[in-house]
């Protein structure tokens, strides 16, 4: 069987335009997507739940694909639980919860994990990210045991970057984990 693909999107979720959600259309036989129960005025300890509630129903091999504040809910995540179903991790353009001027209604998602992840990941970064900088994505990539990849002046990586299907997303993912995400 094919690897799986679970979606987990940042602050407002990711709305039809953005890479995520046309992934998820292309492919609905391998994608699921994290719901949370507030995109708007996320709790850290809430949204962790969530996505565990998701992990443990996962039956098949999965790659993980976390975008902005869903990366921090994720490496969040890894410090307290763990499952034999995650083969891999994508962590996409990390908001920096740690930076002034940070959201006051995003709560708990500071201070960052910086253990090293347990499962093969990679970060992909902007040297543009108005949420991060790359200096910061490198530094979590190199604590996390991630590898790093620059991918360029691409703002936040997401729906406003108007990168479509993100091509280039995929052939990293293919590349880094073996999969066959149709490009």
């Amino acid at each position: 069987m094919s690897t799986q693909f679970l979606t987990v999107p940042g602050l407002g979720s990711s709305g039809p335009s953005h890479w995520q959600t046309i992934w998820e259309q292309e492919h609905p036989e391998r994608f699921t997507r994290v719901e949370q129960n507030n995109w708007y005025q996320p709790i850290a300890k809430e949204w962790i739940q969530k996505l565990e509630d998701s992990i443990r129903q996962l039956s098949e091999p999965t790659i993980v694909v976390a975008h902005s504040l869903g990366c921090l809910t994720l490496v969040h995540w890894a410090k307290s639980f763990s499952s034999d179903k995650i083969v891999g991790i994508v962590l996409v353009a990390p908001a920096d919860a740690e930076r002034e001027g940070f959201p006051k209604e995003i709560e708990g998602f500071s201070p960052i994990p910086l253990d090293t992840l347990p499962y093969k990941s990679v970060v992909i970064a902007s040297t543009n990210d108005e949420y991060a900088t790359i200096e910061r994505a490198k530094f979590w990539a190199e604590h996390w045991g991630s590898e790093f990849v620059n991918i360029g002046a691409l703002g936040h990586i997401n729906a406003n970057s108007n990168l479509a299907d993100w091509k280039a997303g995929k052939e990293i993912v293919n590349q880094i984990f073996g999969t066959n995400l149709s490009v």
